[in-house]
């Protein structure tokens, strides 16, 4: 039986603290758009408030969930059990994309690890807090992060990951552009890309 709350109690803290990944699902408004859910792992979630959480969001092959924000706002994170106890954990609210232009970026980004790659960070306020049972999660254990991402951001340095976010993350598959986008034009308007 589902339990709904009106913020992220104390024990959902402690068991979003204790999961090694999360999803993170968006969509556009349009009908024909495409529903995105991403896995994401690292040490990269944070819980700013009861109401508001954030995650660092290094650079990846598309950049869907920036994208939906800008367009409408509307976020979802899930966690899930993987060992016992069970329980589904969803947070739904309304999320923003910050880019390391913003003026809000140095306080947020400071909670972070520095991992190379780091693409924008993105937050959002919690407007419902759901949990589901689980029961039909499988058991897994844990084995440790994969350093594939963090390696490939490496290999390609500073300047090949801007211009791969300029190749792959400046519009969505269903053709939405990115805060990416906009911060590309600004640099190209001051003479910086």
């Amino acid at each position: 039986m589902a339990k709904v709350f009106d913020h992220i109690t104390k024990e959902l803290q402690e068991f979003i603290a204790d999961q090694h990944m999360f999803f993170v699902a968006s969509a556009p408004l349009s009908a024909d758009g495409h529903v995105n859910m991403s896995p994401k792992g690292l040490d990269c979630f944070r819980i700013l408030s009861p109401h508001q959480v954030a995650y660092l969001d290094l650079t990846g092959s598309g950049n869907e969930t920036s994208a939906h924000l800008q367009e409408n706002g509307r976020i979802t994170l899930m966690f899930c059990a993987f060992a016992e106890p069970p329980l589904i954990l969803r947070l739904y609210g309304k999320g923003q994309t910050i880019l390391p232009n913003s003026p809000d970026w140095d306080s947020l980004y400071s909670l972070f690890p520095q991992f190379p790659g780091v693409r924008q960070i993105i937050v959002a306020d919690i407007e419902r807090v759901q949990t589901s049972c689980g029961f039909g999660v499988p058991l897994y254990e844990y084995q440790g992060q994969r350093r594939t991402l963090i390696d490939w951001a490496k290999k390609k340095g500073e300047q090949g990951i801007k211009d791969y976010q300029q190749q792959k993350n400046v519009v969505s598959i269903d053709g939405l552009s990115t805060p990416l986008k906009e911060l590309d034009q600004e640099n190209l308007h001051l003479g910086k890309v």
